[in-house]
């Protein structure tokens, strides 16, 4: 893997620096200075909150823990990382820089954080300096100008073949962890449990991770961020519901899949529905593709689904249009994916920012934009039992359009999602997600 990185590299740092050139003339910077960010103590302790680098930085080097580390770059220079390796005794210190990156960088090591003002930019009033309020050194104080964002962001939205390759391997690794989940559910393992078993094959700890693992049995399905792991099994495990990835220097892979017990053939039944229509949607991942009308689609082929298996009487456009449909998914169909889990720029409008709103009626839709080539998105379909949305719908006017019998004996399963990653190229999407699964 580390000859292939070493291929791709040179040609994705050209594409960075080429962006910075251009966002740096269009905010009429001089030039573009990155903070890897600081740890954060927690409130009334000494004790700091797990580190999270910088975007940005991680954009440019495949380096996540190094904390008070800057990079430097002017247009026509080699760029300069500033890398930070305390003298400590209390910490593990970083390595020192190695790998298949570094020979692209000028790389100066400092030993206090203070230093690093000796190897910015002279002139801080014309460097664009992107990073947290608590990162400012000094004068070098995060400006995080928009034009420059914007630019960047709207960017970043198309993947280069390195970023892509890093994609592929966090998703390899996620669905690494996903298969020994199941496992541990199929043995009866509690939520504690089958999150252990997630770590273990994953190889990475919960601070790693590119968000809080979502491990779900029965009813915890229909939380949408369920989070708190019983260390218990329940009495009788209906359905496991597990949203969890991976990181791979730095980019991060979003898998979701539902699993019914053995005997629950209903469940199954409404589990491969949602699959098939999932598929069907990973299908229009397609240059051109309004993503807001993807979503509005899913919400007609879903409510056609909750039709066909009587869950409701009206017709698939009577529930998208009266809202019954959002209350058995209440949720956006996905989101971009990247160096962050929901990356940036899902609603900006163009290079210079502005907001693509969402359609009327669907307040948690991510993403807004019309798809391209090298865009990588989450689709994440789902129907749910969600006890406060139904209570809502049992009591507004179209109560009497649901089959409530069949609904109430679906609330212990919790729900469904099912979500893959997913590449737009010039024809066949990529499914980064299946592709992994048919190689483990």
């Amino acid at each position: 893997m580390s000859d292939l990185l070493a291929k791709l590299y040179p040609q994705h740092l050209r594409t960075l620096r080429d962006r910075a050139d251009a966002a740096l003339a269009r905010g009429g910077f001089d030039h573009l200075v990155v903070a890897a960010g600081v740890l954060r103590d927690q409130f009334l302790d000494d004790r700091p909150y797990p580190f999270a680098v910088n975007p940005h930085f991680k954009h440019w080097l495949p380096v996540t823990k190094a904390p008070g580390s800057w990079i430097a770059y002017t247009p026509g220079q080699k760029p300069k990382l500033i890398y930070l390796q305390p003298r400590d005794y209390w910490h593990v210190v970083p390595e020192a820089p190695a790998g298949y990156w570094v020979e692209h960088f000028d790389v100066a090591i400092i030993h206090e954080a203070r230093d690093a003002l000796a190897h910015l930019p002279k002139s801080l009033p014309r460097c664009a300096i992107i990073g947290e309020d608590i990162a400012a050194l000094g004068e070098a104080k995060p400006n995080n100008p928009d034009r420059v964002l914007n630019y960047l962001h709207w960017q970043r939205s198309y993947k280069t073949d390195y970023e892509l390759a890093m994609l592929r391997v966090a998703s390899k690794l996620g669905v690494r962890a996903h298969c020994a989940a199941e496992a541990a559910f199929r043995a009866g393992k509690s939520e504690y449990d089958i999150n252990t078993a997630y770590l273990n094959a994953v190889h990475e700890t919960e601070n790693e991770l590119p968000y809080g693992n979502i491990i779900a049995l029965n009813q915890h399905g229909a939380i949408l961020h369920y989070t708190d792991l019983n260390r218990a099994p329940p009495a009788h495990a209906d359905s496991f519901l597990i949203d969890a990835g991976a990181s791979f220097h730095g980019y991060a892979s979003d898998i979701t899949r539902t699993y019914a017990a053995t005997p629950a053939r209903e469940f199954q039944e409404l589990i491969d529905a949602v699959d098939a229509a999932q598929r069907g949607f990973v299908q229009r991942v397609r240059r051109g593709q309004n993503y807001a009308d993807l979503h509005v689609h899913a919400h007609h082929v879903l409510a056609g689904i909750l039709r066909e298996q009587d869950f409701i009487r009206l017709s698939a456009e009577g529930a998208v249009e009266s809202g019954v449909s959002s209350a058995f998914f209440p949720h956006g169909l996905g989101h971009p994916l990247g160096l962050q889990v929901h990356d940036v720029a899902g609603f900006q409008k163009d290079e210079s920012g502005g907001t693509i709103p969402r359609p009327p009626g669907h307040p948690y839709l991510r993403f807004t934009r019309t798809l391209e080539p090298r865009m990588v998105t989450t689709i994440e379909p789902g129907i749910y039992f969600i006890d406060m949305l139904l209570a809502r719908l049992k009591a507004g006017p179209h109560a009497q359009d649901v089959n409530w019998p069949k609904v109430d004996a679906f609330r212990r399963y919790g729900g469904i999602r099912i979500e893959d990653d997913v590449v737009c190229t010039e024809g066949e999407p990529e499914n980064l997600t299946r592709d992994a699964f048919a190689a483990a």
